[in-house]
């Protein structure tokens, strides 16, 4: 591998680093030959920082396409939504113009001076992903669909707590796997994108850096990152609704102390009970007169009738 390619490679590896902490937005690709592109190689290397970018996807919401499954599903409300998507962009941005003030002139000794999004010295592909030459852009569509189904599906499967999930403190090694199994196995047709924050903010980079309108018109593959991964995360979070969430047992709702529960349930009599007069056993008698004197005598009308008669 030239001196060249070396300064490229690492360039790839430093943005992933500094994206880590901003936003992971990721690409590394190792470029051992000129016009390297979405390989293989490249994609796979990606894949363990790609992991962070997935992480604590309750709370961090790095991805775009995570965030938006989350708001559509009802587990986030939708005015967080541009909160996370708009610091999503912010830090996948500054990324991007980090690597490109530490690398310019590396950019620039490798591309003869010329920043170019397509050929054998193409240097675009470090920022945000590109088709290669034996994919069409329909078939990168359904390869986005597909891959960001796959991870939200994953996703919801390693964290549902129903779902007998991975072991607290070890979500982020699962997670890591997931990444880079998807990236060394389905990630060279399209460059395994899945994360639209990911893609467009370094794409625009490249756009006011010196590449060009040609970052947005080569092979019309711009939206696709965008619209792609966030109908397939979608699509993956009901399929695993609908076949795998909604079959998990309920488990009933077991008490911690049931005695404790019955004695709160025997002292809470009702107010409006009358209390109970105690009775001693040496007052009996003037109860009872108190009760007779308060009853008077009726005098019959007949004896009063037959007085004035006579």
């Amino acid at each position: 591998m030239g001196s060249k390619s070396t300064c490229l490679t690492s360039a790839h590896g430093l943005r992933l680093l500094l994206q880590v902490p901003l936003q992971f937005q990721d690409g590394l690709i190792a470029c051992d030959s000129p016009g390297a592109g979405n390989t293989a190689e490249g994609n796979g290397a990606r894949g363990p920082g790609r992991a962070h970018q997935h992480v604590c996807h309750d709370g961090a919401h790095m991805n775009a396409a995570v965030t938006f499954t989350n708001c559509a599903l009802g587990r986030l409300p939708w005015k967080k939504f541009p909160v996370y998507v708009l610091g999503q962009f912010l830090g996948s941005f500054l990324a991007a113009a980090t690597i490109y003030g530490l690398f310019y002139t590396a950019i620039f000794d490798y591309s003869g001076g010329q920043l170019t999004v397509t050929g054998p010295t193409a240097t675009a592909n470090i920022f945000a992903t590109y088709l290669p030459d034996h994919m069409t852009l329909w078939r990168g569509f359904l390869d986005e669909v597909l891959l960001t189904g796959l991870l939200q599906l994953c996703l919801f499967a390693i964290t549902d707590p129903r779902n007998n999930p991975a072991q607290q403190g070890t979500q982020a090694v699962v997670i890591g796997l997931l990444v880079v199994i998807i990236g060394v196995s389905l990630g060279m047709n399209s460059g395994y994108a899945i994360n639209p924050s990911r893609d467009l903010p370094p794409r625009f980079f490249t756009f006011i850096a010196g590449w060009g309108v040609q970052v947005f018109r080569a092979q019309d593959w711009w939206w696709v990152p965008v619209v792609a991964p966030p109908l397939g995360a979608y699509l993956g979070g009901i399929i695993y609704l609908v076949f795998i969430g909604s079959t998990i047992p309920q488990e009933p709702q077991i008490l911690e102390n049931p005695m404790e529960y019955e004695d709160r349930k025997i002292h809470a009599l009702p107010t409006t009970t009358p209390p109970q007069m105690g009775t001693s056993s040496l007052t009996p008698v003037s109860e009872s007169r108190v009760k007779r004197s308060s009853v008077r005598p009726v005098i019959p009308l007949s004896d009063s009738i037959h007085t004035e008669q006579f």
